[in-house]
């Protein structure tokens, strides 16, 4: 049916004989081109493309918003397409009519054998563009499922993404290759080795990358916690695949790579949103213990960076050289590295004064001395002036 219909438009074409009627078809058929090319196809188009947005944005079970419908459809492309079509079939059609038959079956013959290469360069270019689109749905199908659950971080989020979409991507260079009809065989082999080479030269960063995502499931920590990390004590500023930054009190950025991270002991301080510290101080064996106790713990009720509840406590922690030691016990709320040295310094403060005004003594380091029973002991001797020594005398038993 086709070979008739092409055999039928060939002859009538080729009816056209002299160079009066050779110009009116030709004047004809541009004049059909670029009214076909330039009116009805964007039109044509446009109303297709309506039709289909409109159905499509009708289904419920297809969650697509107007202008992510507009975006994945490139209309634009569509209407150049088939513009170039019209106008390339009324160039070879001109070229029938003025007898230049071997050319343009020459041309429908180059293109008929360019055909195969430029399907699959638009294949390829379709599966970009699907992988393109993919990346997107996933995207904001993550955002919709992070903003509605507490079970995925900006951090979790972040890598998920990256993973999905690096397979993704992974996935369209692969199906662009089969398209060619590039031996993927050859390529494994090659990546295989590739990565043994790479795996063993970049064992700690492929080992920081596996416990960067380990971290990410077992989230022992945020971004803007305050954490004790293998003795480095700081912010959480950053966490990658790769490593994990603190910011110290003193302004510094520690880099501690992930690795390090898994198999260090973590203290994450601000978790639990409170946290209790410990000062200690010294009262004289010749204090009343109970009085020193209450005065002490009157003396934490009154500073502002203390918190009620928990209550504080102030137990007798051991029996020193010089003074029975007293544990004062208190909780700061939203725990910092800078509100824990303000409340540290601030019962310092109110616990010296308030012993002070007690007549509480904090005692200096003292020394007894003693000598041995079988040596006679020791003689304090008065020399001449203000000076006072001790001697040990042996067989003098004064």
């Amino acid at each position: 049916m086709r070979l008739a219909l092409l055999a039928a438009l060939r002859e009538t074409l080729e009816g056209f004989v002299t160079t009066e009627a050779r110009l009116a078809a030709t004047v004809v058929l541009l004049t059909s081109a670029g009214v076909t090319a330039l009116l009805f196809t964007p039109r044509a188009v446009r109303i297709v493309h309506t039709l289909v947005r409109d159905r499509v944005l009708a289904n419920e079970r297809v969650p697509v918003e107007a202008s992510e419908f507009d975006w994945r459809v490139p209309i634009n492309a569509i209407v150049r397409t088939l513009q170039f079509a019209v106008l390339l079939g009324s160039g070879l059609a001109i070229l029938v009519v003025w007898g230049y038959v071997d050319v343009a079956l020459a041309t429908v013959a180059a293109m008929a054998a360019t055909l195969p290469t430029l399907a699959k360069a638009l294949t390829s270019v379709g599966v970009v563009a699907a992988a393109l689109i993919a990346i997107d749905v996933l995207e904001s199908r993550l955002d919709d499922y992070a903003a509605e659950s507490d079970a995925i971080n900006q951090h979790q989020q972040g890598i998920v993404f990256r993973v999905l979409q690096v397979s993704v991507l992974v996935a369209a260079i692969v199906s662009g290759l089969t398209v060619w009809g590039i031996d993927l065989g050859g390529l494994l082999v090659g990546a295989g080795f590739l990565g043994i080479v790479i795996g063993t030269a970049a064992r700690t960063t492929i080992g920081s990358l596996i416990a960067g995502f380990v971290l990410m499931f077992s989230r022992p920590f945020e971004l803007g916690d305050w954490v004790e990390i293998d003795g480095e004590e700081g912010i959480v500023a950053d966490i990658t695949v790769i490593n994990t930054r603190i910011r110290t009190a003193s302004g510094e950025v520690v880099v501690i790579p992930n690795e390090r991270v898994a198999n260090a002991t973590i203290s994450n301080r601000t978790r639990m949103g409170q946290l209790r510290l410990s000062v200690d101080v010294g009262v004289d064996y010749d204090a009343d213990l109970e009085r020193a106790e209450a005065v002490v713990g009157e003396a934490l009720a009154d500073v502002n960076h203390v918190e009620d509840n928990p209550p504080t406590q102030v137990v007798p922690k051991s029996l020193s050289d010089s003074a029975v030691v007293l544990e004062c016990r208190f909780w700061i709320d939203t725990p910092s590295a800078p509100k824990r040295a303000l409340a540290t310094a601030a019962v310092v403060r109110e616990v010296k004064t308030a012993l002070d005004d007690a007549g509480i003594k904090i005692p200096y380091p003292q020394r007894e001395i003693a000598g041995r029973e079988e040596t006679g002991g020791f003689r304090v001797a008065e020399g001449d002036g203000d000076q006072i020594g001790a001697a040990a005398v042996p067989g003098d038993d004064d």
